[in-house]
């Protein structure tokens, strides 16, 4: 009986099948069988990767997203791969969008978006491994891309542009209530520091004027009447020369106009001589 020739290559596995009927596995290298009874099939043992289509999801408070993965498999269990299931990869991938829909529509939108990592961990954990079922291992899952709607994503781009202004607000008013403060605070220190050098200069003047008067009291309280008596002939002499028409002292007082110089300047006009 004539013999066929199969080369099984490196990291595969042959299923040998007699009459459609799988009856035994083979390792990599050449095999023989009977032509028109037996078929060997090739199932490659390597890793894979499989890209997932994005797909609507509907979060928690309603949001669609649409949702993009990848991932790494490989089969772990040739015969349940080939025998068991029309279509192990494809059941693997449905098995997948499901766990994800599930993950997401538990979460928020924001809490959804901000938490791929975490969504990754949870689809890994729910997946396991889908040896028994698909005799499929799930090497590696990631979430690619996570997006939301057009409309979602105007709403949000309109909140981010409202909070931006506003914070731009809140940081104008806070500026220009600090600057105001700063001004008011200028002003008032110089106008304190004004108040207190007129204080200051009031001060002086006052003390000045206290020590001249002092000063001439304590002259006065020492003058005899020899002084007082030639301030009066000075003054006598004063009102001589002013225009006064007439003035009358007692001889008794005249003594004290020597107190009082300026007494001249205060009587009369320059027109008329004083007469005594």
């Amino acid at each position: 009986m004539p013999f066929g020739i199969r080369i099984v290559p490196q990291n595969n596995r042959g299923l040998v099948e007699t009459l459609g009927k799988y009856k035994r596995s083979v390792e990599p290298g050449m095999h023989l069988y009977v032509p028109f009874f037996q078929k060997i099939k090739n199932v490659s043992l390597a890793m894979e990767p499989l890209s997932l289509p994005n797909y609507s999801i509907i979060t928690k408070d309603n949001a669609d997203v649409s949702a993009s993965l990848t991932l790494n498999f490989h089969v772990t269990d040739p015969v349940k791969y080939q025998y068991e299931n029309t279509d192990s990869v494809e059941s693997m991938a449905q098995l997948v969008r499901g766990h994800l829909r599930d993950i997401i529509g538990r979460m928020d939108l924001n809490e959804a978006l901000g938490s791929t990592a975490k969504i990754n961990q949870e689809l890994t954990l729910a997946i396991g491994d889908l040896t028994n079922t698909y005799g499929i291992n799930v090497d590696r899952i990631n979430i690619d891309e996570l997006t939301p709607s057009r409309a979602i994503q105007e709403a949000m781009d309109k909140q981010l542009t409202a909070d931006r202004e506003r914070v731009a607000a809140i940081a104008k008013a806070e500026g220009e209530a600090k600057s105001i403060e700063l001004t008011t605070k200028a002003k008032n220190d110089a106008l304190m520091a004004t108040a207190r050098a007129e204080a200051d200069a009031t001060k002086t003047r006052a003390d000045a004027e206290r020590y001249r008067i002092d000063t001439v009291q304590a002259g006065l309280s020492e003058a005899d009447n020899k002084y007082f008596q030639n301030q009066s002939i000075n003054a006598f002499s004063d009102l001589a020369k002013s225009s006064t028409n007439m003035v009358v002292v007692p001889s008794d007082g005249a003594d004290e106009f020597g107190k009082l110089p300026v007494v001249g300047k205060l009587l009369g006009t320059k027109e008329n001589k004083t007469e005594f």
